[in-house]
């Protein structure tokens, strides 16, 4: 059993804080560095660096003089610069009339408006740059899978006796032919729902035809954050034998059933293949949840769903890829994520989706908590989708954000002047109340939303 799925087990509510304020103080410390030490590269002295907001627990200065400290609040942290009057790169008018020219130029407003500007896009960057680094590690950890559909792992199945084997590639289903991987996949989709279905495989170069179970069987592959099947006790390995009385031999036959329900329970039988309870078969009733997810072209559909993946009869054997081919995977998953997220919050801008979509810390909490009882694999992905999620809100054109500070250098590389001051004082203050008011909006949605 997963270590994390131990101690949130036995821990319940501080568990899940705990994950939550060491994944949030990950972040915050990796975007908070990429501004420190791009602005140390750039020449800009930093006097403090802050993980954590509110009073000091502890701190040390180094030897360039940059005071490190841990805040008793653990749900930010800041730079702050020589010359900055606030954690917030306020600027201190009176330190800086006081300072030479020379030392002026290690202050964040006394810098090359390059220098500016780079320390500034750097923590959203070096966000993207975790998240992206977190990818690359799982996936050379875990590896890719191979062209062929070649039998690496078969599931446990009731009734599933040795047919299929390690090793084994499978050459046709219900004779239809499946030369690689991406044609035994659609196959498989395409095939009608059956308790058996023929493979015939090649084994120890040998020709053999076998009757298993359907290839994308009633299995439990994952069990998605904040669902109804993760509040049922649904877990992956189980096999769904029957739903609302009807038997299921194949996952696609599960969400017309429970579509067709229309939000109403759910009764399930499922037989459970891991943990004290393996061998054994039990009835639960799900209710869904309305959700809105993801298409494959673009946009998003309202459906109702109790939250399962499906998985195979068996998964593909995987080999090791690249450094670089890896890379490239991370990069692919990183832009799908971010490209995903901004869809989403267009489409509840819009209105086309439910607002309920946005969460507050308490659903953020909720969602690394669930990820750590999952595993350690799904705990560090959400870290990097959380990662991906902050450098994104950092980059909006806000003033008190990063990305309204990155408007106010545009405006002064084209005007050749830096906005006013009382016009930034303004402009701060509004967005800090957009900030404020979004996150309040957000925090809401956290108590209302199911």
């Amino acid at each position: 059993m997963d270590f994390l799925t131990t101690i949130l087990g036995t821990g319940g509510l501080m568990w899940t804080l705990v994950f939550f304020i060491l994944a949030l103080g990950i972040i915050v410390f990796v975007h908070e560095y990429g501004h420190y030490i791009v602005g140390r590269l750039a020449g800009i002295h930093a006097e403090v660096f802050s993980l954590g907001l509110g009073p000091v627990l502890f701190s040390r200065f180094d030897q360039r003089g940059t005071r490190w400290q841990i805040a008793l609040i653990p749900i930010g942290g800041y730079v702050k610069f020589l010359g900055d009057a606030d954690a917030a790169s306020g600027r201190d008018a009176h330190l800086i009339a006081s300072l030479t020219d020379e030392e002026r130029r290690h202050t964040m407003h006394g810098a090359p408006l390059w220098a500016r500007t780079a320390t500034v896009a750097a923590g959203p960057v070096f966000n993207f740059l975790l998240a992206i680094a977190v990818y690359w590690g799982l996936i050379l950890w875990s590896g890719v899978a191979t062209d062929r559909p070649v039998v690496g792992t078969v599931a446990t199945l009731p009734g599933l006796a040795d047919t299929l084997r390690p090793g084994d590639e499978v050459l046709a289903l219900n004779g239809t032919p499946t030369p690689d991987l991406e044609s035994y996949l659609t196959v498989a989709r395409d095939l009608p729902a059956a308790a058996l279905v023929r493979y015939l495989i090649l084994r120890d170069g040998a020709q053999t035809e076998v009757s298993a179970p359907h290839p994308m069987p009633p299995l439990v592959a994952s069990v998605q954050l904040k669902s109804a099947a993760l509040a049922a006790g649904l877990q992956s390995g189980d096999v769904i034998l029957a739903a609302a009385g009807k038997p299921v031999t194949a996952f696609s036959e599960l969400p017309p059933i429970v579509e067709g329900l229309a939000g109403a329970p759910v009764p399930l039988t499922i037989w459970r293949a891991d943990g004290s309870a393996a061998g054994q078969t039990f009835d639960l009733t799900i209710t869904p949840n309305r959700r809105d997810i993801p298409k494959a072209e673009g946009g998003f559909e309202t459906r109702w769903l109790i939250g399962l993946s499906g998985g195979l009869v068996f998964e593909p054997e995987v080999r090791q890829p690249g450094v670089f081919e890896a890379l490239s995977l991370a990069v692919q998953n990183g832009w799908f994520a971010a490209t995903t997220s901004l869809s989403g919050l267009w489409h509840v801008i819009t209105g086309a989706i439910s607002s309920c979509n946005i969460s507050g810390p308490i659903g953020m909490a909720q969602v690394m908590g669930q990820a750590a009882t999952l595993g350690a694999e799904y705990y560090i992905t959400m870290l990097a989708v959380m990662s991906l999620g902050i450098g994104l809100i950092n980059l909006f054109p806000i003033p008190v954000l990063d990305g309204g500070h990155l408007v106010f250098h545009a405006y002064e590389a084209v005007m050749r002047r830096p906005p006013p001051e009382g016009v930034l004082r303004v402009l701060m203050t509004i967005g800090l109340f957009v900030v404020i008011t979004f996150m309040a909006y957000a925090l809401r949605n956290d108590v209302t939303c199911g």
